[in-house]
């Protein structure tokens, strides 16, 4: 069988909802993917496969063994991380004096098995990660979801505990496959001076990294309730240094129309 990085014949294409507990999905790219440990390139290959794990709602790539520094790896049993749908082949990564154990692994069967995965979302083993000249985050975006940033004219309020803490007729939408609807509001139609500001930092593969946060407060309220995309990825470029709050924990009327607070895994709902 061919090697699922030349052929069209062998694509296993994610669908939706995510893969079941005992399948593995897989599909070529032809993104060109680097990864970067200490200035080192550890990765460099125009010829990636996509990997969705079982269970697991979020792709992994997997790298032709030739286009991975296998001189920097070396074989072990363990895996320093979670299970991979039935791995038992791991690597060690070493690198500049330093040892990342369990840092990278070889899929089970004909399909994958000379393809080399790396630990990315929740453990990062290596410092950068690019797909054609731009950085991302967290884990590979996936090709099956889409992320719209829209302008827009309706008029968005919110409330916390009662007060109103933005007004706007000037938002930007944006629709992300699967979560909520974000408002991301212009700052000047934002009260930032009844919030705290935050050292949060979070990154995402779609937007970028959110080094501006804030927090309301009221004890009632979770903490880092509001964010901002300082300088988000082009893509999006649009929500730049907009604020936006978590659905889920704060009061937003569209055109007059109170919504519903959805509930995510992203923050728990007052009690």
């Amino acid at each position: 069988m061919n090697s699922p990085g030349n052929s069209s014949q062998n694509v296993q294409v994610l669908r939706h909802p995510p893969a079941p507990a005992d399948s593995l999905l897989w599909e070529p790219s032809e993104r060109w993917v680097r990864g970067t440990k200490d200035d080192v390139t550890v990765v460099d290959s125009r010829r990636p496969v996509l990997v969705w794990e079982p269970g697991r709602p979020v792709p992994l790539y997997a790298f032709p063994r030739e286009d991975v520094r296998t001189d920097l790896l070396r074989e072990t049993e363990k895996s320093a991380g979670r299970p991979h749908a039935g791995t038992t082949r791991f690597y060690d990564l070493d690198i500049g004096g330093e040892t990342i154990a369990g840092a990278a692994w070889t899929y089970p069967g004909e399909e994958l098995g000379s393809y080399i995965s790396f630990e990315w979302f929740g453990r990062e083993v290596l410092d950068h990660w690019y797909e054609e000249d731009e950085e991302i985050f967290v884990h590979p975006r996936d090709p099956h979801k889409r992320v719209d940033a829209l302008p827009s004219s309706r008029h968005v309020q919110v409330e916390i505990d009662g007060t109103v803490v933005a007004d706007t007729r000037a938002p930007v939408l944006l629709f992300e496959t699967g979560l909520p609807v974000r408002y991301y509001i212009p700052r000047e139609d934002v009260r930032l001076d009844q919030f705290t500001p935050s050292d949060l930092t979070t990154r995402c593969p779609y937007k970028g990294v959110a080094t501006a946060y804030w927090s309301w407060p009221g004890e009632d309220v979770p903490p880092n309730i509001a964010w901002s995309y300082p300088d988000p990825l082009s893509a999006v470029g649009v929500i730049k240094d907009r604020v936006a709050f978590f659905n889920e924990a704060v009061d937003i009327t569209v055109d007059g129309e109170r919504l519903e607070r959805p509930v995510t895994e992203f923050i728990k709902p007052r009690k």
